[in-house]
């Protein structure tokens, strides 16, 4: 299967053409009503976003544990009351394993913004897709194999005025957005490799006083493969997606190393990762990763090419250097190399704009009546994410068809209902 009928398995990736006011029945500018699953860090990070920047509004939310769904109410009703609207209704507060459910049929609400842990996305996002909500989903799309191929299916039942984006916010940063136009005019001519690093900090332990086992493992979701995919899915993926996007593929197979050799906390998720992935026309991307200790943080990725080379990290200059060069002015003069890191995924720097931006265009393809399916894009990248864990974890080269065939599924290990 090459990769333009990967895409269209799932659905047509491009825009459907309806007339303005169709969706929903919206008209231009009305207030898209917002229900937030997950109300942790990046949940409540993005829909403060989504209310600040667009004419969404947050209506409804919903967490498996009552304290994270509190606290979200209390924010997003003092947001709420500084933007002049109404605070949200008890009855669209829920909680508990069911709370996707509850939302998703709720007629109050038009759009559902998944935010809860990698593991649960393709289920929640079955859920609200089949409610025939709007939904924006935080990638990955899946954290295995499986999930995967059930989200493709998912994609297939998306109906003609639903919109349904995946969240790779990066794409849409200003800087990025115009360095990608530049390389596909061909800036760089014949590009012959590329490379990526992401070097974060250690993410930080959530305590929660008599949390038992398996609701420490869901407060710190990220330590544990099944429930965040790993880092090179959970988070990596951005410049991943990155690369498949200026390379216009996926990759063809991988090889990896990497380990578990400086964290010593519960979870077993690797530290570091080193991928080499081959694409179409022996293009290889050299792909590395850390998150562990206090060593600052450094994001980007560079493209080299026959007349040139491009730029493009999350902190410092944006540009293209040989024949056509080109550069964001606004990055110039900024510094390179470490920046600050966003635990909640809201960077500043070059990527201060981008989820404002990403949400921007979403609420217009709702309002518009021109609705998205992003959804098998979103697999194909988490597919890639995949690819590279695989070719770590098994210690060989691993290629895109193994990957497909392979019967990898993970298992979350608990029994949800003692959250109820």
């Amino acid at each position: 299967m090459d990769r333009r009928q990967f895409l269209q398995t799932g659905a047509a990736c491009g825009l459907l053409l309806l007339k303005p006011g169709t969706a929903f029945s919206y008209q231009a500018n009305s207030a898209v009503r917002l229900g937030l699953l997950g109300c942790g860090n990046r949940g409540t990070a993005v829909s403060t976003s989504f209310s600040n920047s667009t004419t969404a509004q947050v209506v409804a939310l919903a967490d498996i544990f009552p304290d994270k769904l509190e606290l979200g109410r209390s924010h997003f009703d003092q947001l709420n009351a500084k933007l002049g609207r109404q605070p949200i209704d008890s009855k669209l507060l829920f909680h508990g394993p069911h709370a996707f459910e509850q939302l998703a049929a709720s007629p109050g609400v038009d759009l559902i913004q998944i935010s809860t842990p990698p593991f649960f996305h393709v289920q929640h996002l079955e859920a609200a897709v089949a409610s025939g909500k709007h939904v924006y989903c935080e990638k990955p799309v899946g954290v295995d194999i499986a999930q995967a191929k059930q989200a493709l299916e998912i994609a297939k039942r998306v109906k003609p005025a639903q919109s349904v984006d995946v969240g790779f916010q990066c794409r849409s940063a200003p800087p990025i957005a115009a360095i990608f136009e530049r390389i596909k005019a061909g800036a760089l001519g014949k590009i012959g490799s590329a490379a990526a690093n992401y070097n974060a900090p250690a993410s930080e332990e959530k305590i929660h006083p008599g949390a038992s086992p398996d609701e420490y493992r869901l407060r710190n979701w990220l330590w544990y493969r099944a429930l965040s995919g790993d880092i090179l899915v959970e988070q990596n993926i951005h410049l991943i997606d990155l690369c498949n996007w200026m390379l216009d593929a996926h990759p063809l197979k991988a090889t990896a190393t990497g380990g578990r050799n400086i964290l010593t906390h519960a979870g077993d998720c690797w530290d570091n990762y080193q991928v080499d992935f081959a694409y179409p026309g022996d293009v290889h991307f050299s792909f590395s990763s850390t998150q562990f200790g206090d060593g600052g943080f450094d994001a980007g990725v560079r493209l080299f090419g026959a007349d040139g080379s491009a730029t493009i990290p999350y902190s410092g200059p944006v540009q293209i250097v040989g024949t056509n060069a080109w550069a964001w002015q606004d990055s110039v003069n900024t510094p390179a190399g470490p920046a600050k890191f966003a635990a909640n995924g809201s960077f500043a720097d070059n990527l201060a704009f981008a989820d404002r931006d990403k949400e921007r265009t979403f609420i217009d393809s709702i309002t518009s009546g021109q609705p998205h399916n992003q959804i098998a894009a979103g697999v194909e990248t988490a597919l890639s994410c995949m690819l590279g864990r695989m070719a770590g974890y098994e210690r060989r080269e691993v290629t895109w068809e193994e990957l497909l065939a392979h019967g990898e599924t993970y298992k979350l290990g608990m029994d949800l209902q003692q959250f109820a």
